[in-house]
Order: C-alpha cells, then structure tokens, then sequence
C-alpha cells in the first residue's frame, strides 16, 4: 500500500466521529521541525484541522509555558516534558514518544570537513578549532558533558559561543562567527549556509528523544490527541527518517 493510502487510512481510523475544523495551538523546540510540518500539512489536509505552531528554544517553550499561555499540545524532548509534568503544565500519562535525535557537527560551507570519526580524532579537531557553537538546548547540555567526559573542558571553554533560545548553531557557522558547531543532526542538516559533517563518534554519541504531550489547559484536546496519534503512527516513519531523525 502506498504511503498516502496508509495516511489516509490511519487519519480515517483516527478521526472517526470527530468534527473538523478545530484550531490546534502547539508549543515546540525545533529539533523535530522539519518533519513535523510536513507531518502537519498532511494532518491538516486530511482532518480540516488547524495547526498553529509556535518554534523556539527549550528555554524560550518553558517560559511561555510559565507564563500560562494557552496551547492545547507541546513537543519538546522527554525529559523536558517529564519536567512539565511535574510543573502541571502537561497532562500526567499523556507522553508520547515521537522521534530521536543524535547529536552532529557542521562547518561553514565549503569548508575543509576535519575528521570526527573517532573519539581521539573529534578530540584532535576541537583543541584546534578556533571556536566552537553550541546550543541551549539538549545538545548544548550534552556537549558540555562530552567536553568534560573528553578531558578538554577547560581548553575549550575560551572558544565556546552559545546561542541564544530559539538561534541554530547554524547561524553561527554560517556567518563565520563559528569555526565549527553542534547540534541535533536534524537541525544541522537542513541549516543553508553550512555543510554537514557528520555524528559524533561511538560512545560520545546520545540519543535525545523528543515527545508531545497534551497541555493540562487544551481546549482542544479531543483533537490535539488525533495530532498526537497521527505523528507518532507507524505511516509517520518515513517522513521522521526523511529528515534526520528516528521514529520513536
């Protein structure tokens, strides 16, 4: 069965009974952007629902979260989301699992790709790195643990430059500010301007999960559920690999 066939088939199981033409408002982080909108147009299309997204930074989400702005659904990484559980910002029990992301490097395109095959080789690139980027997302956190677990926290410290909530770490690369940089691999790979370089080696490598959960004050939760359902169903798995991501 093609694709499109299962779409439709999964959006006709999925929205039975449900009347169309809700407005959906999502809060999300970026890492799953790419595929997300492309899973939304078809949500969209198939439903005559409305998705409403607003993008930016772990830290800029949990603030408008914090601010009781109203949405009906949030995507962010899982422990991101357990935290806003716990907050009651989220609906307890209603995390799902949508997509994973490891963590890459890019350089400005064009430029010399140095070799990050291997813990020791990533290790030689960063100690002659002029200046390194990095997120305040997930993979900012992780790639100060990397740093540490490396042993050459405290020779790059002087080359780091963090990028405000809601920046890629492309921009960075892209206008030279950055020599090299890292982020989730799905935020790198789409990023103009730059050229993708590859994951980190072995065991550096980690995984982030990012998942969707219902909002504790949806008014469309009925509907923000079928969003939920249809991104995280198996006829989503193509489209989440498409661009650089794992299907959870």
């Amino acid at each position: 069965m093609k694709i499109a066939s299962i779409v439709a088939a999964t959006c006709a199981l999925l929205l039975s009974g449900m009347a169309s033409g809700a407005e959906i408002k999502v809060a999300s982080t970026q890492a799953t952007q790419e595929a997300y909108q492309e899973l939304v147009a078809q949500f969209e299309k198939a439903t005559g629902h409305k998705v409403t997204t607003f993008f930016s930074g772990t830290l800029n989400v949990s603030k408008r979260l914090a601010t009781g702005e109203p949405f009906d659904m949030i995507i962010m990484s899982g422990p991101a989301i357990d935290e806003q559980i716990k907050l009651g910002k989220a609906a307890a029990g209603s995390r799902v699992d949508f997509a994973s992301s490891g963590t890459g490097m890019a350089v400005r395109k064009g430029a010399p790709k140095p070799d990050i095959s291997s813990p020791d080789a990533l290790k030689k690139t960063l100690l002659a790195a002029k200046s390194i980027g990095y997120s305040t997302g997930p993979s900012g956190v992780y790639m100060l643990s990397v740093f540490e677990k490396m042993g050459i926290a405290d020779q790059v410290k002087g080359k780091l430059k963090q990028t405000p909530s809601g920046v890629f770490v492309g921009t960075l690369i892209a206008t030279g500010e950055t020599e090299v940089g890292f982020q989730q691999i799905s935020e790198l790979t789409h990023f103009d301007g730059i050229d993708y370089v590859g994951p980190l080696p072995g065991n550096l490598q980690r995984m982030t999960m990012f998942s969707a959960a219902i909002h504790t004050g949806a008014k469309q939760a009925d509907a923000a559920r079928a969003l939920v359902k249809f991104i995280t169903a198996p006829a989503a798995a193509p489209v989440i690999k498409k661009h650089g991501l794992e299907p959870a």
